[in-house]
């Protein structure tokens, strides 16, 4: 069984997938951009911006399942350009702690969803 978690304090779906599926325990995100979940615009004014809002929109999405960033087991980096990966580590480590920060990857792809710079997504358990 499985519950599409849905919020409106990120972005809306652009595409035929939720938000994230929570089944059992786990909840599965998709992958959030740098939309601004008002405005549904684009807040990509430079990667330390845009990676702050890419986990602005995941927290609020953590949250609509009663999760937050300690609940996150993994995390998925995609990113178009290796030479931005200092400045999304710097913002994308702000949100945990040394002593429980999750697995994760990072990968430069040639190109993402509208042109941004960094797509993020997690798995967090209860």
């Amino acid at each position: 069984m499985k519950t599409i978690i849905t919020t409106k304090n990120a972005p809306s779906p652009i595409g035929p997938y939720s938000q994230a599926v929570l089944t059992g325990n786990t909840l599965y995100t998709s992958g959030q951009i740098a939309l601004d979940p008002k405005t549904m615009q684009l807040n990509t004014a430079n990667i330390l911006v845009e990676t702050k809002q890419v986990m602005e929109n995941m927290k609020a999405v953590l949250e609509a399942a009663k999760m937050d960033f300690s609940h996150v087991i993994k995390s998925s980096i995609f990113i178009s350009d290796m030479n931005n990966f200092t400045d999304i580590n710097t913002v994308y480590g702000s949100y945990f702690d040394d002593e429980n920060a999750p697995a994760r990857e990072t990968v430069e792809v040639a190109r993402l969803p509208k042109d941004v710079n960094v797509e993020i997504s997690m798995i967090a358990v209860k």
